[in-house]
């Protein structure tokens, strides 16, 4: 008579086939992508945390304010005003009559969500909240989906895992749209690398709404149309599809500008948008008119001096092409390089760079990929112990509120 053997002699693997490290690796992609953001969201609350701790009374909260008024600093105010007063009909205008800042230089669907889920009894603050975190969340689901076309899974991956702890990542919590913008543009630029341009027309139409950054990807839409037309030896583009991308930039670049037409029908006031920008940078250098292509040059000369700054400006739009022309970068698509391109050029025709600037170099978060491609394990754990760290410098310079302070997000 035989005796069956002892368990750990019939399955010698039984130990480990179920270990964390296994269990990670046979979980599917979006369970660890969930996983990923939740765990960058956590440490990210700890830090808000600590902040609002040591925070002082300031125009929006007493001192020491929650998590959730914490949140809700600077411009969020101003989403919280459109849902609950509308944009003005008259534009304010200061007592030297020009027009002062105001809401219409925020669009109105991050507001709406956020009113959608206070109907179930959440507050301002706890649904402005819950509407960032769950579309930063999304953002992050689509943004591996996008990366996957170009990288193997785990690099993919590691992409995530930079945009979820980027120095400016905490955003994605806060109470302003980025998040929902990070989410159409990375749905926008999958669907564009994928050739479902049909499906672009909503989503361009609710970005359109949500964050400027349309006529950014009406640019490229058009580059990618005249690639695809030089390449149609090589790669079919028929009339079908020809007709499709090019409406389809027709219709970005018209979403782009409705906004601004929109302002000025209900204000009558043709440049009532351009002049409500221009206010939020009259701190810096006065009340100007807008000159394409000359802002970043005189944000260099208030920083730096001249020509020093104008030196500067020229040496990043040359570090910028060489990034864009590198291995790496290519490594990403024509798609995701004609984006970068276009949105530099949207940011250097129309931008003030001011602190705001790194909240404002977000939508390249499609570059992550090009980072994230080095596999060795202290580059890994380098980088996202250097991104945790400028997140902080970030909190600390951008979000948290010292005295009178110049540095908004």
């Amino acid at each position: 008579m035989t005796t069956a053997p002892p368990e750990r002699e019939r399955d010698p693997f039984r130990a480990t086939r179920w270990s964390p490290r296994v269990r990670w690796r046979l979980a599917p992609w979006w369970a660890k992508v969930v996983l990923v953001f939740l765990a960058a969201r956590a440490v990210t609350t700890v830090f808000v945390l600590v902040l609002a701790s040591v925070q002082e009374a300031n125009p929006w909260t007493g001192a020491h304010p929650d998590l959730f008024e914490y949140s809700n600093l600077w411009d969020a105010r101003w989403y919280q005003v459109i849902l609950f007063s509308g944009y003005p009909s008259e534009l304010p205008f200061t007592e030297d009559g020009h027009v002062a800042e105001n809401a219409w230089a925020f669009l109105p669907v991050y507001p709406a969500l956020v009113g959608a889920v206070m109907l179930f009894g959440a507050s301002w603050n706890v649904a402005a909240v819950l509407v960032s975190t769950a579309a930063g969340l999304g953002a992050a689901l689509v943004f591996h989906r996008l990366m996957s076309r170009f990288l193997e899974p785990d690099r993919a991956l590691f992409a995530v895992v930079l945009f979820c702890v980027a120095p400016v990542a905490p955003i994605m919590q806060f109470g302003y749209a980025e998040s929902l913008g990070f989410l159409w543009l990375a749905l926008a630029l999958l669907l564009l690398v994928d050739r479902r341009y049909a499906w672009l027309f909503p989503v361009i139409a609710v970005w359109s709404f949500t964050r400027p950054g349309a006529l950014a990807f009406a640019l490229a839409l058009g580059l990618h149309w005249v690639w695809r037309w030089l390449r149609r030896d090589r790669e079919a583009f028929g009339v079908r599809e020809r007709v499709l991308a090019a409406s389809v930039a027709l219709f970005a670049a018209v979403g782009g500008l409705a906004w601004p037409a929109i302002v000025w029908a209900a204000t009558g006031e043709p440049h009532g948008y351009t002049a409500t920008e221009l206010a939020w940078r009259a701190a810096y250098i006065g009340y100007e008119e807008l000159v394409p292509f000359t802002a970043w040059f005189q944000s260099g000369g208030w920083w730096l001096g001249q020509p020093l700054g104008t030196i500067a400006v020229i040496a990043l739009v040359i570090a910028y092409g060489l990034a864009m022309a590198s291995p790496a970068v290519r490594r990403l698509g024509v798609d995701i390089r004609f984006w970068s391109i276009g949105y530099v050029l949207y940011l250097l025709a129309v931008f003030f760079p001011q602190s705001s600037t790194f909240r404002i170099l977000a939508p390249l978060f499609p570059l992550l990929g090009a980072i994230a491609l080095p596999r060795a394990r202290w580059y890994r754990w380098g980088m996202v112990g250097l991104f945790l760290v400028l997140q902080v410098g970030w909190l600390l310079l951008c979000w948290g509120i010292d005295g009178y302070d110049w540095t908004p997000p």
